[in-house]
């Protein structure tokens, strides 16, 4: 291969862009993003950038080597796999010999494209403006992010109320661990609305929910995520049902093309987390430079959150069922280590304010047997 084009400026993107020159590739390798921005994390957009407590500088990423181009500001609009080509906004074509997709996914927005959503760095920059005016928030979506971001705007001394269809993160969590964290943010001043018959956005402050209509001078909109594959819909390539890019156990979509991060859909379900699309990036680069002899990707579901005063650490597939067991710490005071032992043989571990090393969450949520007895009995 003369040249691999990387389309997409996220993590997933630029750690498959290195590990292709760690692979040992030493041709061409061009990087098409359409954000006007160097590569950034976007971890700390919906707490320390958002809360200003950290610059916009501090979430950009290191820059992979300097033989690797970088083309920022550059949208992709079509793939033309025939000719091996990406076409992008100004009617630049960049060819290749390889491929990977890397583009991620975008914020769902309920009314337009004027939903306050925090998704990249100009989207928190503008609502840290905008919440610098503000006194009350209402936030639509109960999920990590939606959480996240209500915490942060708590802290920043606002009036938050977090708007959902169902109990806030109980699809993801499950409702003991939801419970934990429902009750901590409610400990924090947070408000908690169910709307099971659905949300209105009436206008830029109010919503109607059910019978009741909420006021606030800033709503934000947390209802999950799009995969970016808008530009791939004359390809040829299979998406699955809700758009997300499908990909073989190698993170293959077809000769010459490999996917990675969140625009990826494996088994029918997409992963958009962080050690995910790291992971799935350096997959990528083996797999297209090594096809077969390449090992098949083997998914690590960790997650982390921070919201309310919990920093949650999870190793293990969600959500959770029933009651866990308490390895160490203490449910009441909100630092503790718990497992949860699944049907399958299986296992997932989350620590709650507990210091313990990722490596040995991983393992514990392995199923390695802990290495502190139980002092406590875990209740709601």
């Amino acid at each position: 291969m003369r040249q691999i084009v990387v389309v997409g400026g996220s993590i997933a993107a630029v750690t498959a862009a290195q590990s292709l020159r760690t692979e040992g590739y030493d041709g061409q390798v061009t990087v098409v993003a359409e954000e006007p921005h160097p590569p950034y994390s976007r971890v700390p957009l919906s707490k320390g950038v958002l809360a200003g407590r950290e610059s916009v500088e501090s979430a950009l990423l290191p820059l992979p080597s300097e033989d690797i181009e970088f083309r920022t500001g550059a949208r992709a609009v079509r793939l033309d796999t025939r000719r091996r080509l990406v076409t992008t906004a100004d009617g630049s074509g960049v060819p290749y010999d390889g491929l990977v997709i890397a583009t991620g996914a975008r914020a769902r927005r309920l009314t337009g494209d004027s939903d306050l959503v925090v998704r990249t760095l100009d989207d928190a920059s503008a609502l840290a403006a905008r919440l610098a005016r503000a006194r009350s928030v209402i936030m639509l979506g109960g999920g990590f992010l939606g959480m996240e971001v209500a915490g942060t705007c708590r802290a920043l001394g606002l009036e938050v109320t977090v708007v959902d269809i169902l109990p806030p993160l109980l699809r993801l969590l499950g409702p003991w661990l939801a419970d934990l964290a429902v009750a901590a943010a409610r400990d924090h001043g947070i408000r908690v609305r169910v709307a099971p018959d659905g949300v209105d956005v009436l206008d830029d402050h109010r919503v109607r929910c059910g019978n009741s209509v909420l006021e606030a001078d800033v709503i934000v909109c947390a209802a999950g995520d799009v995969p970016n594959t808008d530009w791939l819909q004359d390809s040829g390539l299979h998406l699955d049902p809700v758009g997300g890019l499908v990909t073989d156990a190698r993170c293959r979509v077809a000769p010459g093309i490999v996917a990675a991060g969140d625009v990826v859909s494996r088994g029918g379900r997409r992963t958009p987390h962080w050690t995910n699309a790291v992971e799935q990036g350096r997959m990528a680069a083996a797999s297209l430079l090594h096809g077969e002899a390449a090992h098949p990707y083997r998914p690590d579901p960790y997650f982390w959150t921070e919201q309310s005063g919990l920093d949650i650490k999870i190793s293990g597939e969600l959500p959770l069922a029933g009651s866990p067991e308490v390895v160490a710490g203490s449910v009441d005071e909100r630092s503790v280590l718990l497992r949860w032992r699944h049907d399958s043989g299986t296992a997932t571990a989350v620590a709650v304010n507990h210091r313990l090393p990722v490596v040995k969450l991983k393992r514990l949520g392995a199923g390695v047997p802990a290495p502190v007895p139980a002092r406590t009995k875990a209740h709601r």
